[in-house]
C-alpha cells in the first residue's frame, strides 16, 4: 500500500469534475434554452445557426415591408376610390345638364357643383400622401424591399392624377387656337400655353415647359409667334396662331414631335352651355377609365404583395424551425442527462470519501 499517492482518490475526483463540467452544462442548457452558447459547444452549427439568423431577421423586416407597402396602396387606393366618386358624380351632371329642358342659366347652377367637384379632384391629388410622401403628383416610384437580397424589390409607380391630366385629351381646336406648328430643333414635350388677362384686359399668354423657363409676354391681334428661351440660354420659336377675336382664358397643351406640334384640349371641363356638357362627358368618361386603369393597377400590386406577404412568412417560419432544430436545447433529453449527471455526482462524493479513508488501514500494519 502507498499513502504518498491515492490513485483511487485521484481517479474518483476526476469522474467527479467531469460530472460537475456536465452539470453545469446542463443547468446552462436547460436555463438559456439553447444547446448551443458558445462556439465551443458546435462551432459548425454555430455558424449554420448565424447564417439563418441572417436571413430570418431580415426575411421578418421585409415582412413588416411589405405590409407598410401593403398600407401604403390601400391608402393610394382609397384616395382614387373618392375620385371615381367625384366623377360619377361629375358625369350625372354633365348628362343632367345635356337635357334639353335645361337653359344656360339653369346650367350656371350646375356649374357650379361641377367647378368645386372639379377643384376637388385636384385637392385630392395635391394632399394625398403616406408617410408626407406625395402620391399622386405624378413623381411617385418608389422600391419595396421584399426579401433579403438587394435585388428582391417591387417597384410602385403612381400617375399623375390631377385634374389636368385626367381631362387632357387629344384632339379639338382648344380654346381660341386655329393651328400650331414648332420649328424642328424643338425638343419633344408636352408644353402649357396659358392665357390670362391683365389688369387692362388685355390677353397675356405663358408658356411653360420641362425645358422652358416661365415666359410670359401680351399677345396682339396680329401677333402669331412667341420667342422662348430654353433653360441652357439658346432660342427657340414656338408658333402658336391665335385667333385674337375668339380668345379665351384658360389653358392647352401643345403636344411637340419630331417637329410637329398636335393640340390638345384643355384639362377645363364644364357644363354651362349645351355644346360644353356635350363634349364634356366624352372627357369625364375617359378620367373614369384612366382612375379605373390606376385603381386596377394598385390592386393588382397589392395582390402581389399579399402572396409575397405569404411566402416570407412561411420562408421566415421553416427557416425558424431549422435553426431551433440547430441551436435550441432539447429541455427533455437535458433533463434526463442533468438527473444522470447528478446521480453520478452523487455517487463520485461517496467513492472519493471511500478512496480517501484506503489509507488510513495502514495504521493497521503499525500496530
Amino acid at each position: 500500500m502507498f499513502i504518498n499517492h491515492n490513485p483511487f482518490a485521484l481517479n474518483a475526483s476526476n469522474q467527479l469534475l467531469k460530472t460537475t463540467n456536465a452539470i453545469s452544462k446542463r443547468f446552462e442548457r436547460l436555463s438559456s434554452g439553447f444547446r448551443i452558447n458558445r462556439a465551443a459547444d458546435d462551432a459548425a452549427g454555430l455558424a449554420i445557426s448565424e447564417k439563418m439568423r441572417c436571413q430570418i431577421n431580415g426575411l421578418n423586416q421585409a415582412s413588416r415591408n411589405i405590409q407598410d407597402g401593403i398600407s401604403l396602396i390601400q391608402t393610394a387606393e382609397g384616395a382614387l376610390a373618392e375620385i371615381h366618386a367625384i366623377l360619377q358624380r361629375m358625369n350625372q351632371l354633365a348628362v343632367q345638364a345635356t337635357n334639353g329642358t335645361y337653359n344656360d342659366e339653369d346650367r350656371s347652377h350646375l356649374q357650379n357643383e361641377f367647378d368645386q367637384l372639379s377643384s376637388e379632384i385636384d385637392n385630392i391629388a395635391h394632399t394625398a400622401k403616406f408617410n408626407h410622401i406625395l402620391l399622386f403628383d405624378g413623381s411617385f416610384s418608389r422600391d419595396i424591399q421584399t426579401g433579403t437580397d438587394a435585388s428582391s424589390v417591387l417597384n410602385i409607380t403612381m400617375g399623375d392624377m390631377t385634374k389636368e391630366k385626367l381631362f387632357n385629351t387629344d384632339g379639338g381646336a382648344g380654346i381660341g387656337i386655329t393651328g400650331a406648328s414648332v420649328t424642328p430643333n424643338m425638343v419633344n414635350g408636352d408644353y402649357i400655353v396659358r392665357v390670362s388677362k391683365d389688369a387692362d384686359n388685355d390677353f397675356f399668354i405663358d408658356v411653360t415647359g420641362w425645358v422652358f423657363n416661365r415666359f410670359g409676354r401680351k399677345v396682339n391681334a396680329s401677333e402669331s409667334s412667341l420667342s422662348v428661351n430654353r433653360v441652357d440660354g439658346q432660342l427657340y420659336t414656338l408658333t402658336v396662331n391665335f385667333d385674337y377675336n375668339s380668345l379665351q382664358e384658360g389653358q392647352v397643351v401643345v403636344r411637340v414631335n419630331n417637329g410637329t406640334a398636335t393640340i390638345l384640349q384643355p384639362f377645363e371641363v364644364s357644363i354651362d352651355t349645351l355644346q360644353n356638357a356635350q363634349s364634356s362627358m366624352a372627357k369625364i368618361r375617359n378620367a373614369i377609365n384612366i382612375v379605373s386603369a390606376e385603381r386596377a393597377r394598385l390592386g393588382a400590386y397589392q395582390n402581389r404583395l399579399e402572396h409575397t406577404l405569404n411566402n416570407v412568412q412561411n420562408y421566415a417560419e421553416n427557416l425558424s424551425a431549422s435553426e431551433s432544430r440547430i441551436r435550441d436545447a432539447d429541455m427533455a433529453k437535458e433533463m434526463t442527462e442533468l438527473t444522470r449527471s447528478q446521480i453520478l455526482a452523487e455517487a463520485g462524493k461517496v467513492m472519493l470519501a471511500q478512496a480517501n479513508a484506503l489509507p488510513r488501514f495502514v495504521l493497521k500494519l503499525l500496530e
